[in-house]
């Protein structure tokens, strides 16, 4: 595998325009009942008309057996190694929704969550609270003062929230709360290094507080802290690539990571359709194009499978919107596993089809798991994901003498 600095030495800018459509948590497990996944449970003839004409295979975001969180299978996609580049939930939260960073803060990003009598959770999104709900939460919470930093609380997006520690002597290197589990108590943050130590301290105060303030209020009773990180510095997809990159998401996180590689973030709608649609009235204006549907992430994890089965063939039904524009380069994904047999993320490879018109067509007619295992790209770390699609758009000249 080549590193970013060797690969900006064959870039080159062309016209062709390269689609990457992620779709989160697009991997899963077989249903006992029938032996199908979401993926192959669902009626896809658009995905599978794409991938008997491209050539399809199963990705690992980070390396076999590593279950990934989002922003390492999204890095990974866009080219970056996820293991050199380790970037922490609460940055992209703050990058997702604009928050105006200063020099020297730490974010994490918090759930509100719901915890019983005895102080176990029973619910880590606390029924999916309403962004509304979220909002009037926050604001009681940003009335918590610590000793020792400026306490900053933004609503997020559902049951999602972002805290903001702002001081000196601050470090992201302290665990999380979250026990990403339900049955047990919230965890205390540790800090992982002496430099850590103040950011821990402050985190487990504003959880204790937090508690205290929440206490009237159900489902969302706590909240658990994840991700505490500082904004680190990553060479853009310009830069590496000599690409004009833009992003259509609808959430916050995602919007978050395309920023901090980079992107231009497009204004679009909720909806696929509306996703899709905003793709299309940007066409002309960018040569490289990253697409994020989430709605098959959270059925994974809520477990629903057939809401699951939906989304993915809602995504097939509009998938004629982006082959009417003709990429040259079009590839189909996922940034993880999320089987709705585990309710979360998972270790299992992920399907993948790439179609240009430089592509080695396989024998895959159809766009699922069992099937991509035998597709002509085979077994292959995501990283390798981007030095595919810029060959395949002939954006890459040779290597070595």
């Amino acid at each position: 595998m080549l590193s970013l600095e060797q690969l900006k030495e064959i870039t080159r800018q062309s016209d062709s325009k390269i689609v990457l459509l992620v779709i989160d948590g697009l991997g899963g497990l077989p249903r006992p009942e029938t032996g199908r996944t979401e993926l192959e449970t669902a009626h896809t003839p658009n995905l599978a008309e794409l991938a008997s004409k491209g050539t399809c295979g199963l990705t690992d975001p980070v390396s076999p057996g590593i279950t990934p969180g989002s922003a390492p299978g999204h890095l990974a996609l866009f080219g970056y190694d996820p293991v050199k580049y380790l970037v922490g939930r609460g940055i992209l939260e703050a990058l997702g929704i604009d928050f105006n960073l200063k020099k020297g803060d730490v974010a994490a990003r918090g759930n509100f969550c719901t915890i019983d009598k005895n102080g176990l959770v029973t619910d880590r999104r606390a029924g999916r609270i309403s962004t509304e709900e979220n909002a009037k939460l926050c604001k009681k919470l940003s009335k918590i003062k610590l000793e020792g930093a400026e306490v900053l609380v933004a609503p997020v997006k559902e049951h999602r929230f972002l805290l903001v520690l702002r001081g000196e002597g601050l470090t992201g290197d302290a665990s999380d709360s979250d026990p990403e589990q339900v049955g047990v108590a919230p965890l205390s943050v540790v800090a992982h290094s002496p430099k850590g130590k103040k950011t821990a301290r402050l985190a487990n105060e504003f959880a204790a507080r937090a508690k205290a303030v929440l206490a009237d209020s159900h489902p969302a009773n706590m909240v658990l802290l994840r991700g505490f990180s500082q904004h680190p510095n990553l060479p853009t997809m310009n830069e590496i690539f000599k690409l004009n990159p833009a992003a259509i998401a609808a959430y916050p996180m995602y919007r978050g990571l395309a920023k901090l590689v980079g992107m231009k973030l497009l204004n679009t709608g909720a909806t696929i359709e509306e996703e899709f649609d905003t793709l299309a009235r940007h066409y002309a204006e960018h040569d490289f194009f990253f697409i994020h549907v989430k709605r098959t992430d959270s059925t994974g994890e809520d477990g629903n499978f057939d809401a699951k089965v939906q989304t993915l063939e809602e995504i097939d039904r509009f998938l004629p919107k982006i082959t009417a524009l003709n990429p040259d380069v079009l590839i189909v994904t996922g940034d993880h596993s999320t089987p709705a047999m585990l309710k979360g993320h998972s270790w299992h490879p992920v399907p993948i089809v790439l179609y240009s018109k430089w592509c080695r067509a396989d024998h895959v007619h159809e766009f699922g798991e069992t099937a991509c295992a035998s597709g002509g790209l085979g077994g292959f770390p995501a990283v390798e994901v981007m030095p595919l699609a810029m060959a395949n758009a002939l954006k890459l000249t040779k290597f070595g003498a």
